[in-house]
């Protein structure tokens, strides 16, 4: 399995404040940063897994709407974020 909870624990540990601090907007931004990553390989090979790109999409708004929210409440945190997982080009 591709994400599984050691994964998951080292994306925490490294984003967050610690390995168990899952309700953190960073946290939460790599984690889904991680599977929006995997899952946009698996449709450059499956173009017709219809199921998948919308999965996809609900991730990048989702991660969007963190984004957002973070950008409003604090912009210093927000820059460290998008700058720590090369977000913007």
């Amino acid at each position: 399995m591709y994400l599984d909870a050691a994964k998951k624990q080292e994306i925490f540990g490294q984003y967050g404040k610690s390995n168990t601090d899952t309700g953190s907007a960073e946290s939460q931004i790599a984690l889904f940063s991680y599977r929006i990553s995997h899952l946009t390989e698996h449709m450059k090979n499956n173009r017709k897994d219809h199921s998948t790109e919308r999965a996809l999409t609900t991730l990048v708004g989702k991660r969007r709407s963190l984004l957002n929210y973070l950008k409003d409440r604090d912009i210093e945190r927000y820059r460290a974020i998008v700058k720590a997982l090369n977000l913007r080009k």
